[in-house]
């Protein structure tokens, strides 16, 4: 963090911060457009994430101002239950709403947060902001939650009181995240394992397009319609609930039931990038790297001519990285049209990297993409 958190509280609040706690944001390194289906995905923390300061007030008031919006909000505690339009506060208004509903008691606080997650890049600034929240919350008042516990409420936070249909995977990862290790994860059970992941002489670069994700939330209903259809049709033959229970080998066997071709594609998907994380697993836990590289660039491969979610932005991005040598795997990360993709980049080449994509970015697209370089971070703490 290049500022001093505590001192702008003092200037914000004209007294001292009583903690100061940070929480990261997340990508997913691959599993894309699976977990609706029954599959797994594979987050991880990111180092870029959301810092916040509190400090008690006698005035049982929430005050909530952020170093990143110009907009500031102060609510009375008897009127937490109410959304205030779009305000970016509704998500900290949320986690206390859900907390006293939860028959805790919370008295009033003031809270300044800072986040160098891009927001709306699709790396979780707002599971960011929730979990930063319950986290600090749970850890000032001591009130018992245990991890998965703030993954839900910050989960019905999003889902009930902002009102975004949104999965868990999120919260999940930024509540759960360890440094250098990935979670899979079944979105649906929430049984999950830890795999390590040595990156040695490579980064994380993350790369943000850009590029307003207007479509996003039409073309997702899509896809979900689209597997929905070709579930029904493999149901003809054999009993599945959810396609992510075949693996390649057996979807090949009864694809003959799905006789249009875009439903095949989706459904191919599907099966094949959900074979991918269990064989990026392996990689990660043999320590083949490269390998773990090429499964990321056929993620990608299958998200743009498969799936169609990725779009000329992000194909721009990665028929880059494919093309520079000190790059070993890259991917679109998200729900796609838009948002970022990431990339495994060889240390020391982090500027050279930056220049010669910005150019390349420039020429094909017309605007420049933002490029932050991060590790795999740990989750939630205090400072």
């Amino acid at each position: 963090m290049n500022i001093n958190l505590e001192e702008k509280f003092a200037s914000q609040y004209h007294k001292k911060a009583d903690a100061v706690y940070f929480t990261p944001g997340r990508v997913n390194l691959i599993g894309e457009h699976i977990d609706y289906n029954g599959g797994l995905v594979m987050p991880c923390a990111i180092t870029l994430g959301t810092w916040l300061a509190i400090a008690p007030n006698n005035d049982n008031k929430f005050r909530f101002k952020s170093l990143n919006f110009e907009m500031e909000t102060t609510v009375e505690s008897n009127i937490l239950n109410e959304k205030d339009g779009n305000h970016w506060a509704n998500y900290p208004i949320g986690v206390i709403n859900e907390m006293i509903k939860d028959g805790k008691e919370i008295t009033g606080l003031d809270f300044l947060f800072y986040g160098n997650i891009p927001i709306g890049s699709g790396l979780s600034s707002s599971a960011s902001i929730e979990i930063a929240t319950a986290y600090a919350l749970n850890s000032y008042f001591n009130l018992g939650y245990d991890r998965l516990e703030l993954v839900k409420i910050a989960k019905r936070v999003e889902n009930d009181f902002i009102g975004l249909n949104s999965g868990i995977m999120d919260q999940f990862a930024v509540a759960f995240g360890e440094k250098n290790k990935a979670i899979v994860l079944d979105c649906e059970t929430l049984k999950y394992k830890m795999v390590d992941v040595d990156l040695g002489n490579y980064v994380l670069a993350i790369i943000n397009t850009n590029k307003p994700r207007e479509l996003a939330d039409s073309k997702y209903n899509e896809r979900v319609a689209e597997c929905r259809t070709a579930l029904k049709l493999l149901n003809e033959e054999i009993t599945l609930h959810y396609l992510c229970e075949l693996n390649a080998e057996k979807f090949a066997l009864h694809s003959h039931l799905i006789s249009d071709e875009t439903i095949l594609n989706r459904a191919t998907h599907v099966v094949k990038e959900n074979d991918r994380v269990h064989q990026a697993a392996r990689a990660l836990n043999s320590g083949s790297l490269e390998e773990f590289g090429r499964l990321m660039y056929a993620s990608h491969q299958s998200l743009r001519s498969l799936y169609e979610v990725s779009g000329k932005e992000l194909d721009a991005v990665v028929d880059f990285c494919t093309d520079y040598e000190h790059v070993i795997g890259a991917r679109m990360t998200g729900a796609g049209f838009g948002g970022c993709a990431i990339a495994l980049l060889e240390k020391g080449f982090e500027e050279d990297f930056a220049r010669h994509l910005t150019d390349y970015y420039v020429a094909k697209i017309g605007y420049p993409a933002a490029i932050y370089i991060s590790e795999i971070g740990g989750g939630p703490t205090s400072l």
